[in-house]
C-alpha cells in the first residue's frame, strides 16, 4: 500500500477528540479540494509502498487501541479491506476518514467519519486543470455511497464550513439521504489551516450550532501543533 505517513498523536476532530490514536495516512485521492490541508497525499500524492504486515506491526508498536485511517481518500487505497481486517484482528477500534464518495462494500469500520465535500471545495480556475475541476465537482457527492455508509456503520458527518451559506447547502444534502440524520451527528468544522483563521470563524459556527442543534467541531491538532505532518 502507498502510505504517506504513520504517526501516534491525539484525535483532533470529531466525537473522539482527545483520544490517543495511531494515524495511518494513505496516499492518493479521487478529489482535489481547494482548501485541502494534506496535498502531499492528494493533489501530489507521495509516499512509500509498505506491506500490510509492516503497517500493522508499526501500529501495534504504539500500544494504542484507536486507529484512524485517513488520506487522501483511504477508500481508493489498494489493499484497504485486508489492512482493516488485520487491524481488527488485533482488537483495534477503527475510524475511517472518508469523503463518502466510495461505497463501503462491507469493510471493517467502527466509526465512519464522513466528510462530504460542499461546493466550497471545488478548485478555482487556474488552480488546477479544467478537467480536474470538472471531475471534482461531478464526483464530490455520491448519495448512494452516503446512504450505504449511514445504513451500515456508526457514523458522524463532518462538514468544512466557511460561511453560513455552506450550512444551507449541507442541510439540503442531508435532507436527500434515506436515513434521518440526528442534528448532533452533524459536525461543523471551521475551514482553515491556521489557528487565527479557525478562531475567526468560531462565532459564526457556534451560532449556527445553537440555531440548528449541530455540533461544533474544533481542530485541536491545528491549535496544539499547527498544520504540521505527523501530528
Amino acid at each position: 500500500m502507498l502510505i504517506s505517513e504513520i504517526f501516534y498523536s491525539i484525535q483532533g476532530e470529531g466525537e473522539l477528540t482527545g483520544l490517543p490514536s495511531v494515524f495511518i495516512r494513505t496516499s492518493g485521492c479521487n478529489l482535489r479540494c481547494r482548501w485541502c490541508d494534506t496535498k502531499y497525499a492528494s493533489w501530489d500524492p507521495i509516499g512509500t509502498n509498505r506491506s500490510i504486515e509492516d503497517i500493522v506491526t508499526e501500529v501495534n508498536r504504539h500500544g494504542a487501541e484507536h486507529v484512524v485511517v485517513t488520506g487522501g481518500e483511504p477508500m481508493v487505497a489498494k489493499g484497504l479491506p485486508e489492512l482493516l481486517a488485520q487491524l481488527k484482528a488485533h482488537h483495534h477500534h477503527i475510524t475511517i476518514e472518508t469523503a463518502g464518495t466510495v461505497p463501503p462494500g462491507g469493510i471493517t469500520c467502527d466509526l465512519a467519519s464522513i466528510s462530504p465535500k460542499l461546493s466550497n471545495s471545488t478548485p478555482l480556475p487556474g488552480e488546477i486543470t479544467d478537467a480536474w475541476i470538472a471531475r471534482h465537482d461531478a464526483t464530490r457527492i455520491n448519495l448512494d455511497a452516503l446512504n450505504r455508509w449511514t445504513e451500515n456503520y456508526p457514523f458522524q458527518f463532518k462538514f468544512v464550513v466557511a460561511t453560513a451559506e455552506d450550512v444551507t447547502e449541507l442541510a439540503a444534502l442531508i435532507g436527500l439521504l434515506a436515513k434521518k440524520i440526528p442534528p448532533a451527528k452533524i459536525l461543523l468544522m471551521p475551514e482553515g489551516v491556521e489557528a487565527t483563521a479557525i478562531r475567526g470563524r468560531d462565532e459564526t459556527l457556534i451560532d449556527l450550532c445553537k440555531q440548528f442543534g449541530y455540533r461544533y467541531c474544533n481542530r485541536l491538532h491545528i491549535e496544539l501543533f499547527g498544520n504540521t505532518p505527523g501530528t
